[in-house]
């Protein structure tokens, strides 16, 4: 089998409104951005960059092994710093490029390969992506977990804040439990695209239904492109959004073998 070459981006700012200088708080005694580019450079890509405006987090991700790519600080996502860095670094169109988030840093890195995999695997997709079952109801009905439902070949039909599918039956009152007869899956913010598309769409006026939903994943969808969603049988492990997210994770760390 020939080794599928692909690259991992990740975006990282120091400006995040909820955990400012996120990527350089210290996680297990080193910055959070080193456990990042350690999962990445797990998966077995050809290269890992990191794109960034801010020379700390240009600092610390040398240190840590990663390529680094400097990008404008007017960047509006994490898609359009990838983007840049794509143009700036001169990637080819068909080149394959994993968007892994800065502040997921116990993300198993055989999932980056897996989107790679899928993708490579896809010639009718353009982004592929992952998802993870959920059994939890007050996961379901969390506007913070993002929900997507697929066709019967694995392509996502819509990502929501909301509890999709909607079951008629169960949900017309709050349950206590999830029915037996649904199934709910619960997004990965892990996205593989080939370049060429990465930089298309991040020249693409945000979509109406990603203002609504506040989900850059439907910028995608609603331009007409199609996005494969494939399932991992493990819940996905905690991010860092706040300090709290933080400290749990110092409670974590050691049993993910970082």
């Amino acid at each position: 089998m020939t080794h599928l070459e692909f690259i991992v981006g990740i975006p990282a700012r120091h400006a995040s409104t909820r955990l400012p200088g996120k990527p350089l708080r210290t996680l297990a005694g080193k910055p959070l951005i080193a456990h990042v580019v350690e999962r990445a450079r797990e998966s077995g890509a050809s290269e890992v960059f990191v794109a960034t405006d801010d020379e700390r987090i240009v600092e610390a991700a040398e240190e840590a092994g990663a390529a680094v790519c400097l990008t404008d600080p007017e960047c509006g996502s994490g898609t359009d710093r990838l983007a840049q860095c794509a143009e700036r670094r001169h990637w080819p169109d068909e080149s394959i490029v994993v968007n892994l988030q800065g502040d997921e840093p116990l993300l198993p890195g055989r999932w980056l390969q897996l989107a790679a995999t899928a993708l490579d695997g896809m010639p009718g997709a353009d982004v592929a992506t992952l998802a993870a079952p959920e059994t939890d109801v007050e996961a379901v009905f969390d506007p913070h977990v993002v929900k997507v439902v697929t066709d019967s070949r694995g392509f996502a039909l819509y990502f929501s804040r909301a509890p999709i599918p909607w079951h008629r039956g169960a949900f017309a009152g709050r349950p206590g439990a999830l029915p037996r007869d649904g199934a709910w899956l619960r997004h990965i913010g892990v996205y593989a695209y080939r370049v060429g598309y990465l930089k298309r769409l991040a020249a693409m006026e945000p979509a109406g239904l990603e203002r609504i939903e506040s989900l850059e994943q439907l910028r995608v969808l609603a331009s007409g492109g199609r996005i494969h969603v494939s399932v991992v049988d493990e819940a996905p492990p905690p991010g860092v959004d706040t300090e709290a997210d933080l400290q749990r994770l110092e409670a974590l760390i050691g049993g993910y073998g970082t």
